[in-house]
């Protein structure tokens, strides 16, 4: 099936969901699946056939009454174009908003879309068709649930994704890494209260995309996403908590993470394209589950591109501002997709010094824990083209003089080679293990200096300007068999 193309031009950015799914049917870029796709691994698995390509509709899946989307946000390009920006300013445009935040607006009781339809002591499987994704997971998953909470020390918000196991008709188990979401609850913890919640499904594409900036802890992620509306995202009161929501969302769930409480949640097929393993996890109590009349489910097939650019791009901007702050002269970064759009990092530079590319290695193992190898390379090589970047690593890279190795270093807790050759109980290691990560840098850099052409690359006068249509004589055919031997 041949790619839709996108639109080329640009204009104003998408803050409905329902206006960006039209404009990518529109473009031909979503598939109507028939109805009653079943919501256990065959959703998924369609979904997973378009990734990139096509967005998926499946109208009824499993005979439920709500419709599921995925794969709206599965191209780099299409992301730029939410935005309303060329591709070659994503990374600019996000770091801006993220710079500076606009404080929402609070919608009068009554008037929140997601507020129309109010259900209380139901079901969750029974209200909202979750789908049940790869092979070995333990169940069905929301996995494009914006968490929103509340410090309990400042009442500033927080808003992440986090994988959620529903498990039962009110209770659901929510995997949380050390970071502002895990923090917030052990504060609530401490005191044995419950950490109010509201999990919200159905967004636009750049709150979507904002609530994954790199941000401090109290830097409420809505406000990014209404710089990059260019107004004040409009957020409802929960019914049951003092939890803000994007008034727009189709789907909330409110409830409370529990103190003191945990249950078994996993084996998930995560985003390294691995299974995380089955663990005791804490517990989300629902209280309630409102939506608009006619309500759109998302998910996110998981280690899929949606999945991964959602998480790449917002740190490569965070990573791009880090870095420029001592190093002006670096020019664009790039999460690898090969390398799950979170371990390996791709810099490029306007190379000044000797032993500079070593520096910005350093700096950016300490921008981000999850960055397990970094490559820099010079101006003339595009950091976004993996082909590009071996090839400086194979013609600029020497592993004698080139190479830093960290070991014993802070890693992702998800990447499951920080577990070989350790014996731990039950093959999980403690707490203060996990993670426990050696680096990788490689300065692919040409020297600053170099005796002639050595290291010139090789190009042609003119390649770049040529008009091949202009060129190329589409009305002339040669008869490449005339005078051939019978």
């Amino acid at each position: 099936m041949a790619t839709p193309t996108a639109s080329t031009s640009q204009g104003a950015p998408f803050t409905d969901l329902r206006r960006w799914l039209a404009h990518l049917s529109d473009s031909g870029r979503v598939a109507v699946i028939r109805e009653g796709t079943p919501l256990e691994h065959t959703l998924a698995a369609i979904a997973k056939r378009l990734d990139g390509k096509q967005a998926a509709y499946f109208p009824k899946p499993g005979g439920h009454s709500v419709p599921v989307v995925s794969g709206f946000m599965s191209r780099r390009a299409w992301i730029a174009e939410a935005m309303g920006v060329p591709e070659s300013e994503l990374l600019q445009r996000f770091r801006n908003a993220a710079e500076h935040p606009l404080p929402w607006q609070e919608v009068t009781k009554g008037k929140a879309a997601c507020q129309q339809v109010v259900h209380r002591d139901r079901d969750v499987r029974e209200v909202l068709p979750v789908p049940t994704h790869s092979e070995h997971d333990n169940g069905p998953y929301i996995t494009a649930g914006l968490v929103i909470a509340r410090n309990p020390t400042t009442g500033v918000q927080n808003v992440s994704i986090n994988r959620i196991q529903v498990h039962s008709k009110e209770r659901m188990a929510i995997l949380m890494l050390p970071r502002h979401l895990w923090a917030f609850y052990k504060t609530a913890e401490a005191c044995n209260e419950a950490l109010a919640v509201a999990v919200v499904i159905g967004i636009d594409p750049l709150t979507l995309l904002s609530s994954q900036a790199i941000a401090p802890i109290d830097c409420d992620e809505l406000e990014i996403a209404g710089a990059l509306h260019g107004a004040p995202l409009k957020v409802a009161k929960c019914i049951t908590n003092e939890v803000r929501v994007p008034a727009d969302s189709e789907i909330v769930i409110e409830g409370r993470i529990l103190p003191g409480v945990r249950e078994s949640e996993g084996p998930f097929g995560e985003f390294p394209k691995y299974y995380s393993a089955r663990e005791l996890r804490e517990v989300i109590q629902v209280d309630a589950i409102t939506h608009r009349q006619d309500p759109i489910y998302h998910t996110i097939v998981p280690a899929e591109m949606e999945h991964l650019l959602l998480g790449s791009i917002p740190r490569e901007a965070t990573l791009l501002a880090h870095l420029q702050r001592s190093f002006p002269n670096v020019l664009d970064v790039h999460l690898a997709i090969g390398g799950v759009g979170r371990y390996h990092l791709y810099v490029k530079i306007k190379k000044t010094h000797e032993g500079q590319p070593k520096n910005v290695i350093c700096a950016a193992f300490g921008a981000h824990y999850d960055i397990k190898q970094v490559i820099v390379v010079d101006d003339d090589v595009e950091a976004h083209d993996p082909l590009q970047v071996e090839w400086a690593v194979a013609t600029r890279f020497q592993a004698d003089r080139d190479l830093i190795v960290i070991h014993g270093a802070q890693g992702s807790v998800l990447d499951p080679s920080t577990t070989i050759g350790q014996d731990f109980v039950d093959g999980t290691p403690p707490l203060h293990l996990q993670g426990l990560s050696a680096k990788m840098g490689l300065d692919a850099t040409k020297p600053v200096v170099y005796h002639e052409h050595v290291f010139t690359k090789v190009r042609v006068p003119g390649e770049g300007e040529i008009d091949l249509n202009a060129e190329i004589d589409v009305a002339t055919r040669i008869d490449f068999l005339a005078g051939a031997a019978s």
